[in-house]
């Protein structure tokens, strides 16, 4: 008899034994995941388990996310499974309908929807998530093949490996192991990109801050003249992936230094030498987004373009087309 379960009652050993077995794992879905949210102040974390006659066959992990002062927190509460949830190669139907179903009857009430943001294939299981209520929206995702350097470097574009080179040659720099200070300068360059450019809410530096200890985490900063000028913030499941989390530069700034495309080769290297044969570069817009410039910044590395889509679950309709509205109206701004 299969039962749902609180993450208290999730056998450790079983939970790091299902991210090793699971052809749908992500860092995203472990338990230092887990971890690492419910330790940061301004996020509620949350995690359930499915058992089937003593074997754990499913866990989703995600938070609860609301943005600026009270009366926009309460249009903008959202709850995000990162990576989609991680199950069992042979988790049954009903199985992951007793899980999704525990999922929003917990979550309901806290927030407007709930959303997993896949980065592997759930084809097989889109049906459930239909006939549960989880709509799916078609997604991109950009997988490069990091398990050589060899690949990497063959996959790169001419131009590419010349801003590398000439960044390389002119006095950049690669720092693999800043400190604390590095990183909130990086921090600083990248709230100036979501501030006037993105216009969409990032983390406090308390994110960063806290990452930076997470052993699975990797900052790739990149120094000019002795400033941080650029890099990027990636966390890795060892023997399959390094994600991409952030990446940003101060690109057209200085002569022949093209800080975005040096950190986000460095991370192409660091997964290469460090055992994730795949750097997933995550977000790369929805396939109607013509002209969106990220995912062909992103493209330009050699990487496969994925679309393993969302699944969202609508609490409530009202207050969703309120806040779908007032996100428009932000970027407008």
């Amino acid at each position: 008899m299969s039962k749902v379960v609180e993450i208290q009652s999730v056998d450790k050993l079983a939970w790091d034994g299902l991210v090793r077995t699971s052809s749908v794992a992500s860092w995203f879905q472990t338990r230092e995941a887990y971890d690492f949210y419910d330790g940061l102040s301004f996020l509620e974390a949350f995690a359930l388990g499915v058992v089937e006659q003593g074997r754990l066959k499913g866990v989703v992990v995600g938070y609860l996310q609301k943005d600026g002062g009270k009366l926009k927190q309460f249009f903008s509460r959202r709850a995000i499974v990162t990576g989609g949830p991680l199950l069992a190669d042979d988790l049954t139907e009903e199985e992951l309908v007793l899980l999704l179903d525990a999922l929003k009857s917990r979550l309901k009430r806290k927030a407007i929807y709930i959303e997993t943001r896949n980065f592997n294939d759930y084809s097989p299981w889109r049906p459930v998530f239909e006939r549960c209520g989880f709509a799916y929206e078609p997604h991109y995702d950009i997988w490069v093949d990091t398990s050589t350097m060899e690949a990497v470097n063959e996959h790169l574009g001419k131009s590419r490996k010349r801003d590398i080179r000439v960044s390389l040659r002119d006095g950049a720099r690669l720092v693999t192991q800043p400190s604390l200070e590095q990183v909130r300068e990086y921090y600083a360059i990248l709230l100036d990109l979501y501030t006037t450019k993105v216009k969409t809410p990032l983390p406090s530096v308390e994110f960063f801050e806290k990452l930076f200890f997470i052993a699975s985490s990797a900052f790739l900063l990149v120094e000019y003249e002795g400033k941080v000028v650029g890099g990027t913030v990636c966390v890795g499941l060892e023997g399959q992936s390094l994600y991409e989390m952030y990446a940003c530069g101060q690109d057209g700034v200085f002569k022949n230094i093209f800080p975005s495309e040096l950190a986000t080769f460095a991370g192409l290297q660091y997964a290469a030498e460090n055992g994730c044969p795949r750097f997933d570069m995550m977000g790369a817009g929805k396939p109607d987004d013509g002209g969106y410039g990220v995912r062909d910044f992103k493209l330009k590395f050699g990487g496969e373009l994925k679309e393993f889509g969302r699944n969202r679950f609508v609490c409530s309709r009202w207050l969703y087309g309120i806040g779908k509205l007032g996100v428009k109206i932000m970027k407008r701004q």
